[in-house]
């Protein structure tokens, strides 16, 4: 309602009374009545539960940026402090995920894809996946710009030191042979309208045990890059970028040693890791001995064994918030889909490893997984930058700007206790609260 209109209206109403209401030839002055001001919503929130009662729901309660000072805790967000872009979140996207997904029926899958992979008010707006031919092909005419990274599980058995899918090592006169194998597949893919942004050597090097897999030591690696894959790529004039490691944060002394090889060093892009050992502030080492070079987190899996409440607080925190305040310019949960007893998988493969969808049929479970990303890939497009935000006590947090300009802040509660906190945004603040283990993005 216009506010001059009402005030209007007012005035009318008090000249009325004055000419119609008199005492002993005085005028009695009833003063306007300004109407109370209403409250503006200044942040959406979107938030997730552990119990599951709300799942990624935008909730309704008004936000509005005051000025009156509090008690709470502050969590200030500083755009002027700006660190990383951003490529994306997503999972990994196995052979196993491929299949379940083509077994529903075309209209189910046209629909869940959408979800997944388009910007839209339903979407959760997946930006990065690795790469299987046949469904990306589907996932490109929703989004024609995600990023795509591959990573081989072994290179072909003839040039392995073992003759084997499991284990043994690349035989270094096959590196220039094996090289070609990644020149073509990117040339094959691209052939097929697929571009591959990147790619590491080798998934988990330090791993000989999957099947299939490879052992690759920092130095085999180092050499295999400067003597094969660089050179290689260089020729052929390949840009997709070559990623070191791709292993867990235990280890940062490998991709060290891959960087501080000078010639490997030309031709790697950055660093990725995973987080089944170690401590995430592994990423942060990295970046800050090779701070030109970009890091990546890559894998990480919630188990069949594990608890929605536990591995929503868990995963938010490390994955999500802790890989991206360590420099990360991702973060990609293992893996997309999988059926209700965690296949289909290699043999060897990991049987306890829960997909961030169950498919049986046509018919979608979301998992725990799926929130953890979703919660960041909905808000947080490609392009995105992290900016500055505190983190105070239990409440672990992470933000962003958006190249339309939105500020965006997840917020994790790691304590026991609800906690009350202002987001503190150019001198003026939103007044909120999470309750123990809930997850919130907030965005204005």
């Amino acid at each position: 309602m216009n506010y001059k209109k009402i005030q209007s209206l007012f005035l009318v109403a008090m000249i009325s009374f004055q000419t119609g209401c008199s005492k002993s030839g005085s005028t009695m002055v009833i003063p306007p009545v300004v109407p109370p001001l209403v409250a503006t919503n200044d942040m959406d929130c979107w938030l997730t539960k552990p119990d599951q009662s709300v799942l990624l729901q935008k909730q309704t309660g008004v936000l509005s940026f005051v000025t009156t000072n509090n008690s709470n805790i502050n969590i200030e967000v500083d755009s002027s402090l700006r660190y990383q872009s951003i490529e994306g979140f997503g999972y990994t996207l196995t052979g196993g995920s491929a299949y379940v997904i083509n077994q529903m029926d075309a209209a189910s899958k046209s629909s869940l894809l959408e979800e997944l992979f388009g910007a839209t008010a339903t979407g959760i707006g997946i930006n990065y996946v690795p790469d299987l031919i046949p469904l990306l092909k589907k996932i490109l005419l929703i989004n024609p710009n995600i990023t795509i990274l591959a990573t081989p599980w072994s290179p072909p058995v003839w040039v392995k030191d073992n003759n084997s899918f499991t284990g043994g090592s690349l035989v270094p006169a096959n590196y220039n042979v094996y090289a070609q194998y990644f020149v073509k597949c990117i040339q094959q893919m691209k052939a097929e309208g697929i571009t591959i942004n990147a790619i590491t050597p080798q998934n988990e090097p330090l791993n000989p045990n999957n099947t299939p897999s490879l052992l690759m030591t920092a130095l085999q690696q180092a050499n295999f890059i400067k003597n094969g894959l660089g050179p290689a790529f260089q020729t052929a004039g390949i840009t997709t970028k070559i990623i070191t490691y791709d292993h867990n944060c235990d280890q940062p002394v490998y991709p060290l040693t891959v960087l501080n090889n000078a010639q490997a060093n030309t031709f790697v892009s950055g660093s990725a890791f995973h987080l089944y050992a170690g401590d995430i502030s592994a990423l942060s080492t990295v970046h800050y001995a090779f701070p030109a070079k970009d890091v990546y987190f890559t894998e990480q899996y919630t188990a069949s064994s594990g608890s929605f409440e536990g591995d929503l607080k868990w995963h938010v925190k490390n994955v999500v918030i802790g890989s991206i305040r360590n420099w990360s310019k991702n973060a990609l949960e293992w893996n997309l889909a999988n059926d209700g007893s965690y296949g289909p998988h290699t043999n060897g493969g990991c049987t306890t490893c829960k997909g961030a969808l169950t498919i049986a049929g046509s018919a979608v479970t979301r998992n725990v997984a799926y929130y953890v990303i979703a919660h960041a890939s909905k808000f947080v497009p490609f392009g995105s930058v992290r900016i500055a935000s505190s983190i105070v006590g239990n409440l672990q947090t992470v933000a962003f700007q958006t190249p339309g300009n939105k500020k965006v802040l997840i917020a994790e509660n790691d304590g026991a206790e609800v906690i009350s906190f202002n987001i503190k945004y150019n001198g003026k603040w939103v007044v909120t609260q999470l309750q123990p283990d809930n997850v919130a993005t907030y965005i204005w």
